[in-house]
């Protein structure tokens, strides 16, 4: 495919995907697949090296997936690289190799991204955006970092902005907004949380606050079962629920879960299991490893295996239960159930 014809096609796609003009996901998929299987380099080798170039691609389960790792060694991109503005980097930990996502344009990925909120929460400017984020903030190329700096921009509330260390600053916001009409979204990665709520200061009730975890525990604190820490947090907050966020650097996507870790499912994504002791194979079971499909990574790879666990609840809700043994801390949620 040409230069002018790649672009125009990143363009059409992503268009159709932000105006929900698309047509059934598995036609969208398809036509991914043949692109894909033309336009990326890295994709169509490892395809070959598994003897499927040649394969007559019906249905989304015959549909090779990515291993994730690739993002770590190789530009996964449909196209030249010229082609995109930059990338989005993982957080890894120390001395590991961080992952990157080329994107052709930030501008698709941060409103595709309010599109995926709104659909679950409604309109942002009901919100006051507290994120607290600090191994995030501290590194350049985190895509949870943009997309939280859009969402409170587009706030449009005064009160909204990020928080670093800076708990004494954050509860006193929280004690400002306890009296606000308008719902307030802390979104935090977990660890630091744990950190806000061990630092002694007082938590004020807030019957609009929604607590929102996502980044796991970053190296920075031991792993707990999800519902330990959520009770931890619901106890702290005073709550009745807390909320999760999905998503990873190799996604453009994100799902939500509004509470008990499972995930309601985007249009954009669709989730498949495949056995834990052969990647090569679907499994039968009710768990698995987690293969995704992201309509929205049209530009790189939308045909991902993940390194974690969980299991399908019907067609459009997930649950993640852990991770394999061998795989990496990543940015995306790592409670073991």
């Amino acid at each position: 495919m040409t230069n002018n014809k790649t672009i125009n096609y990143f363009k059409c796609f992503g268009e159709k995907i932000l105006t929900s003009g698309l047509p059934d996901f598995e036609s969208a998929a398809l036509e991914l697949y043949k692109f894909q299987l033309e336009n990326n380099l890295i994709y169509r080798a490892y395809v070959k090296a598994r003897g499927l170039n040649n394969k007559v691609v019906k249905d989304l389960i015959d549909i090779p997936f990515l291993p994730i790792g690739f993002f770590k060694n190789h530009q996964v991109i449909s196209g030249s690289k010229r082609h995109f503005e930059g990338f989005f980097s993982s957080s890894g930990t120390t001395g590991s190799i961080t992952s990157k996502h080329y994107y052709w344009s930030e501008d698709f990925y941060l409103k595709h991204s309010l599109n995926l909120f709104q659909r679950e929460y409604g309109n942002i400017k009901d919100f006051h955006v507290l994120a607290l984020l600090p191994s995030y903030l501290e590194r350049k190329g985190s895509s949870l970092v943009s997309m939280a700096d859009y969402f409170i921009s587009q706030s449009e509330s005064e009160h909204s902005g990020f928080y670093l260390y800076n708990h004494k600053e954050l509860v006193s916001k929280l004690n400002v907004l306890a009296a606000s009409h308008k719902k307030t979204l802390l979104l935090g990665v977990t660890f630091a949380l744990l950190d806000l709520l061990e630092s002694g200061l007082s938590i004020p009730k807030n019957e609009n606050l929604i607590v929102m975890e996502t980044g796991g525990m970053k190296g920075r604190r031991v792993e707990m079962i999800r519902e330990s820490l959520h009770q931890v947090l619901k106890e702290a907050f005073q709550v009745n629920k807390i909320h999760s966020e999905y998503g990873m650097t190799e996604l453009m996507s994100q799902a939500y879960s509004k509470g008990d870790g499972i995930y309601n499912l985007p249009p954009s994504m669709r989730v498949y299991l495949r056995d834990v002791n052969d990647p090569l194979s679907w499994s039968e079971r009710s768990q698995g490893g987690l293969n995704i499909i992201d309509l929205a990574n049209f530009h790189s790879c939308s045909f991902i295996e993940t390194q974690d666990l969980g299991r399908k609840i019907g067609e459009d809700k997930f649950e993640v239960l852990g991770r394999f043994d061998n795989s990496e801390i990543r940015g995306c949620n790592l409670m073991l159930n």
